[in-house]
């Protein structure tokens, strides 16, 4: 095969439909159809429909799995699952990451627990193989069976506000799988031999995964489905999605969604060094005094024995124009204090008398105007208070910026599924 990128089941659909193509960790993929800006702006105010069957899944099973998972995994799933403070039980989704002894991010994951002694772990393209390998060496002669799912999946999202309003015509008895389903929950599963099979089904009978996660920052699903299956659920989405505004999105309308909402990239916003001081402190199980932690995990001790910590904040512009990467930092002295790891553009925000707002924003004055605003994430050698200026410079251009707690306001993730349909 050489160094030809992969194809996802897709790939003729995308390319048939002006999709603008690019290799994008081993899989040629869509970046934008005919605008990358209309196409963020869809998620915001309808909906979206993206191809992710990039990405890669593992089934962890066993007597050992949870222990192995607790040991490898930097959240405890014993514990709670985000800011709901409740158990992983099945039918739950927990966000965390893989660690090297050295404390750096291998990967990001999402854990789905699907039944006793089973786990269904997504992780990003590419990196199937990695995490298993990972697993395998850390399980001993612990009872776990880890299959790698990757390119055995298909898996799509949807993401918007009128992504429920898609999902209840195609779906058979929404009410029912619609009923308490929380935001990082899912019903179903993709094999018909699963005893949640018959949960979650196409109105043809096809059994599917639907979770309420997606990387967005809008309220959505993602749908994991037989590989047989997937060319006719993604045209079953598009046509059902049609009456409410739904567009096909490629990867760069993710990408600047995933920033405005603060989530990170791996291997970018996340990597080789010690997984903290970042936006992303509920991805660690950290004790209620913020020193300490739940549980041991690898990568625990040197975290906790960092002597020398850099820090990561999310920032916002004051206009469209970003840097290109690499990109340095620079403070009001003019002294270089860090690199920049992300540098995107939200086109669905913008400030108004230092505020940011979005397009969906219910008190959005009237005299803000929504151009979208530069945003990212910078990793700087000393703390920073919200609110600090500081300058980005790449070869061409030097900007600033200003450091924030958060960038795109009113986001829908989270909402109830009962308000959005």
């Amino acid at each position: 095969m050489g160094n030809h990128p992969k194809k996802t089941l897709l790939h003729g659909w995308h390319t048939a439909h002006g999709a603008n193509m690019a290799d994008f960790s081993g899989y040629e993929m869509p970046l934008w159809y005919a605008s990358a800006k209309n196409e963020h702006l869809a998620v915001l105010t309808h909906a979206g429909a993206f191809d992710t069957s990039h990405m890669a899944s593992l089934l962890v099973s066993g007597t050992g799995a949870f222990e192995l998972l607790q040991k490898c995994f930097t959240n405890d799933m014993s514990a709670c699952i985000g800011r709901d403070r409740k158990a992983l039980f099945p039918g739950r989704c927990v966000y965390g990451a893989f660690l090297t002894e050295e404390g750096g991010v291998l990967d990001d994951a999402i854990i789905f627990h699907i039944a006793l002694h089973q786990y269904m772990v997504v992780v990003n393209a590419g990196m199937g193989p990695h995490v298993a390998d990972h697993l395998s060496i850390h399980a001993g002669e612990a009872d776990v069976r880890i299959s790698d799912l990757t390119d055995r999946l298909g898996k799509m999202d949807v993401q918007g506000p009128m992504a429920a309003r898609v999902m209840k015509k195609i779906l058979k008895s929404p009410d029912l799988i619609f009923d308490r389903m929380p935001y990082f929950s899912f019903k179903g599963y993709f094999d018909a031999a699963s005893p949640q099979a018959d949960t979650v089904r196409l109105i043809d009978g096809t059994p599917v995964l639907l979770s309420r996660t997606g990387y967005t920052g809008e309220f959505g699903f993602e749908i994991f489905i037989a590989p047989e299956h997937f060319v006719k659920l993604w045209e079953m989405v598009i046509a059902a999605g049609k009456e409410f505004g739904l567009t096909a999105c490629g990867l760069a309308a993710r990408d600047s969604l995933r920033t405005g909402a603060v989530l990170p990239l791996s291997h970018q916003d996340i990597g080789p060094w010690p997984f903290i001081n970042t936006p992303w402190s509920f991805a660690l199980p950290y004790d209620p005094s913020g020193r300490g932690f739940t549980k041991a995990f690898i990568g625990d001790k040197a975290l906790t024995a960092v002597t020398n910590p850099e820090f990561t904040y999310p920032f916002a512009g004051f206009d469209l124009r970003k840097v290109s990467l690499p990109a340095v930092v620079m403070d009001v002295d003019g002294m270089e204090i860090g690199t920049v790891l992300t540098c995107a553009t939200d086109m669905g925000i913008g400030r108004h008398q230092d505020r940011i707002f979005s397009i969906v924003s219910p008190d959005r004055p009237e005299a803000c105007r929504i151009k979208g605003l530069c945003c990212g994430f910078i990793k700087v050698k000393k703390p920073l208070k919200i609110g600090t200026v500081v300058t980005l410079k790449d070869v061409r251009r030097t900007i600033q910026i200003r450091v924030e707690k958060d960038i795109r306001p009113n986001r829908t993730a989270r909402k109830p599924l009962k308000e959005m349909l």
